[in-house]
């Protein structure tokens, strides 16, 4: 397409950064695309011109389960709270509702809500395991979308039809990463595949006529807009505000892969997947990866195959001192209390 400013490249991601593997050669062998990371001249949007929809089929083996963190659970209260101030409790649709640990957060604070997931294997009758279209016959006061949007390969037209599908408006919450925030941090660890769209808070402004509340949230990694659907409009590029990433994007990957000693990582999740995946081709391969979430224990990461093993596991054979490289560094002050002081815990985000 004429018009694209290209932001970034790399060949050979993992199409699902959060599907277990049962054996190292499984995940070894995993499904690979490119990213070609593209601002459009157009609308301004940023997005992986390289993306092949046909890939990301999703099934059980995909685990992005985050409810074990007290962060997380932290980040979720105040989404319950951004809400509720932005649209109330009554008449509530959460579109791709996953697992329903938001769902049922927002349902024992008292709010009246409706899941939509056609992968629930729960047995919640609020969720129904379909998808929300105009064939849902429901129409309700708000429509929750979290971390649904960058997934998605033409997202402006997937929220028109959500519009069709609720009676042609109706408030929106949506929550999905930050890209201003990637480029900041330098985060060559949060460009992911499955992530067909990179947003920025500004292209709220520029999708939507009436906007009740935006903002940053979980350390400014993702964003939010509580907006009226009825207001969504096809955004336009604004040539004074470009979608950049700094030139020294990948800086932190050199520098970490001449840490010395044992690489160890906390978090098998997207970032944890990338991270390791580009050390062991930059020659500087993790040697261990600890998560919290039993249903990652014992199993193994994509492309890299290395297998996640519960913290106790790493922790009693690691010698003192060791440095630990936490995922999240939302996380980092849990972590720390866990591992004790006598390893070295440090934010993927360090200079």
């Amino acid at each position: 397409m004429s018009g694209e400013t290209v932001l970034y490249t790399q060949t050979g991601l993992p199409v699902f950064q959060n599907r277990m593997y049962d054996s190292a050669e499984a995940a070894r062998a995993a499904p690979r695309g490119d990213m070609r990371l593209v601002e459009d001249g157009e609308t301004g949007l940023v997005h992986n011109a390289a993306f092949e929809p046909w890939k990301v089929v999703y099934d059980a083996q995909y685990q992005n389960e985050q409810g074990h963190n007290a962060a997380f659970r932290d980040h979720l209260s105040r989404v319950a709270g951004i809400v509720e101030a932005g649209m109330g409790f009554d008449d509530l649709v959460e579109v791709g509702c996953g697992k329903g640990y938001f769902l049922e957060m927002l349902a024992a604070r008292g709010a009246r809500i409706t899941g939509f997931e056609p992968t629930y294997e729960g047995d919640n009758p609020a969720i129904r395991k379909v998808y929300f279209d105009e064939a849902a016959g429901l129409a309700a006061r708000g429509l929750i979308l979290r971390h649904v949007l960058e997934h998605i390969p033409d997202p402006v037209a997937f929220l028109q039809g959500l519009a069709r599908a609720n009676g042609g408006g109706g408030l929106i919450y949506i929550e999905v990463p930050c890209f201003d925030w990637i480029a900041a941090h330098r985060a060559w660890f949060d460009i992911f595949y499955e992530h067909v769209n990179y947003f920025r808070l500004g292209d709220c402004d520029r999708m939507f006529g009436r906007i009740i509340d935006k903002g940053r949230v979980f350390g400014g990694q993702y964003l939010y807009v509580v907006a009226d659907l009825a207001s969504l409009r096809r955004p336009v590029r604004d040539a004074t505000d470009p979608a950049r990433l700094p030139d020294d994007f990948t800086a932190t990957l050199a520098a970490d892969t001449a840490a010395e000693g044992p690489s160890v990582i906390w978090g098998g999740a997207s970032k944890g997947v990338i991270y390791s995946l580009l050390r062991a081709q930059a020659g500087h391969p993790v040697s261990a990866v600890i998560d919290i979430n039993p249903a990652k224990q014992g199993r193994f990461l994509a492309a890299t195959g290395l297998m996640v093993e519960a913290p106790e596991a790493v922790l009693q054979r690691l010698p003192e001192g060791a440095r630990i490289v936490v995922m999240n560094s939302n996380y980092l002050p849990e972590i720390r209390d866990r591992a004790g002081d006598k390893f070295t815990c440090i934010g993927i985000e360090h200079d």
